[in-house]
């Protein structure tokens, strides 16, 4: 009957054993399970973080853009009216060199 008593004792401790593990393994489980959702949590704000500054240079982008482009017509109106101006003053250089010439004449006679 010992026998009996003493697995009896056996089986009851082995079980004791056993649930001891199983909530030792359910509590580490449980931190784990905490420490992922807060590491987690955390990413998703910095992916959010991370969206918001896309989106914000998105934008910084297309105004760049857009500025980009007005900066490029404003020179290309300037180069233009550089070369109006240069046109002009070679006819008022050539005109002046016309007029020098007549008082030239006009002197030399």
């Amino acid at each position: 009957m010992e026998t009996i008593q003493e697995q009896s004792v056996d089986s009851l401790a082995s079980l004791e054993e056993r649930i001891t593990r199983a909530v030792h393994v359910i509590t580490e489980l449980r931190a784990q399970n905490a420490q992922m959702v807060k590491r987690v949590s955390g990413l998703e704000e910095e992916l959010k973080q991370a969206r918001s500054s896309s989106e914000q240079l998105a934008a910084n982008t297309l105004e760049l853009q857009k500025e980009r482009a007005e900066f490029e017509k404003t020179a290309d109106r300037l180069a233009q009216e550089l070369e109006e101006m240069r046109g002009e003053r070679k006819q008022v250089r050539s005109r002046i060199e016309k007029l020098l010439g007549q008082l030239d004449l006009l002197s030399a006679s």
